[in-house]
């Protein structure tokens, strides 16, 4: 945010706008489905969590979040009954982090919200229209994704093409 008052609210201000209106939506909706026991941000787990299980540090690049504070909703989770450790079969020095039944529970029903809510939002924009915005948003994602790895030691690839 550059602290200046414009008519027009910046990129940030918008997706933190969306994001925490559906966050909103999505935890009310989960905990009126009997999972009043989490947080949104555990949402950096959930959101990214596989059926067959994810390391974390897969969870931690995915996230954007750094390994410790997905270690830290990990334990949280694993309290809770969602998620369990389990050793990698592909590496056993490594573990998998996995949903347990309510886990998987959980995530059904947020699939489900999850879909409710962008079926209201195409056919109030549009399918076409929401699928277009869906795609531009998805690359600018991409984009600042890219500049942050970039700026975070990854400049080889903006060397490479000066």
């Amino acid at each position: 945010m550059t602290g200046h008052q414009t008519a027009e609210p910046d990129l940030g201000v918008l997706a933190a706008q969306v994001l925490f209106s559906v966050q909103r939506e999505l935890f009310t909706a989960l905990a009126e489905q009997g999972f009043d026991d989490i947080q949104p941000r555990a949402g950096a787990v959930l959101a990214y969590l596989r059926a067959d299980g994810i390391r974390a540090s897969e969870l931690a690049r995915v996230s954007g979040q750094h390994k410790q504070v997905i270690g830290s909703l990990v334990d949280d989770l694993e309290r809770l009954g969602y998620v369990e450790r389990k050793p990698d079969p592909g590496d056993r020095r490594a573990k998998l982090i996995c949903p347990t039944e309510r886990g998987l529970l959980q995530m059904e029903a947020a699939v489900s919200i999850m879909r409710t809510i962008e079926e209201r939002h195409a056919k109030t924009l549009g399918r076409q229209e929401y699928a277009a915005f869906k795609k531009a948003l998805h690359r600018v994602a991409d984009l600042q994704r890219e500049v942050q790895h970039d700026s975070q030691g990854g400049r080889e690839a903006v060397r490479a093409t000066e």
